[in-house]
């Protein structure tokens, strides 16, 4: 085995200081975690979330806020040969590290996620995941909801994440199809808290998050997708 972390688990937040501490715990009860890394990219410039962190062996870095700039800036810090970029939210399968680097093992996969799963028993958190399942295979562009993971050197040499407001997650699953290379959906799925679905309402929420998929892919832009974002 390498010298160093194989995985590098890179977590942009902010304001997550109540539950951060979970999620650490979390990922170091899962298979294989002694050959992983936690960095933890703040967006609050005061690192309200930092300051919560109990593990002394988390790496704790102060960004501008954005997740595609505090995912770049965990990214530039990590030793791991993999990347993996996990919403603050969401929690992984027991032996995702070992599912990570099975799928990593062979080289025409470039990049991949996991399949979307739900905190909820609610039925219709069950279609939501059905859809989007069904989604992202037919598309092969995972969500950032999906933990998506990618080799350190070819995302360094694609430039990694783009510096917009929203999607970045699709743009740079986009740019990685346009080149051809592939992308693996893990069937295994991740557990992602309802919350925002509950908070903002599960039709609302989802409805506008499908429109705004829609919209992107139409070719309007994020700057646009934001505001209208902000006004719905």
């Amino acid at each position: 085995m390498p010298a160093g972390p194989r995985i590098s688990i890179i977590i942009p937040v902010l304001n997550e200081s109540d539950s951060i501490n979970g999620l650490i715990s979390h990922l170091l009860s899962l298979d294989n975690s002694k050959q992983t890394e936690t960095i933890v990219v703040d967006g609050d410039q005061d690192g309200g979330t930092l300051k919560a962190i109990m593990d002394m062996e988390v790496i704790k870095i102060k960004s501008p806020q954005g997740r595609g700039r505090q995912m770049n800036v965990g990214a530039e810090a990590a030793r791991g040969q993999l990347l993996l970029f996990l919403h603050a939210d969401t929690e992984l399968p027991r032996n995702a590290f070992t599912l990570i680097q099975s799928v990593m093992e062979e080289p025409r996969f470039a990049a991949g996620a996991f399949d979307l799963g739900i905190r909820s028993e609610r039925l219709v958190f069950s279609i939501i995941e059905s859809i989007s399942s069904m989604r992202s295979r037919i598309t092969r562009i995972p969500f950032g909801d999906q933990a998506i993971f990618v080799r350190k050197n070819y995302f360094d040499t694609i430039g990694g994440y783009k510096y917009i407001p929203i999607m970045e997650d699709v743009e740079i699953m986009q740019r990685i199809k346009k080149r051809g290379d592939k992308i693996f959906i893990i069937r295994q799925k991740v557990s992602t808290s309802a919350r925002r679905w509950e908070q903002e309402g599960i039709f609302f929420c989802t409805f506008r998050n499908w429109l705004l998929q829609l919209l992107y892919f139409l070719g309007v832009s994020p700057d646009k997708l934001t505001k209208f974002y902000r006004h719905i």
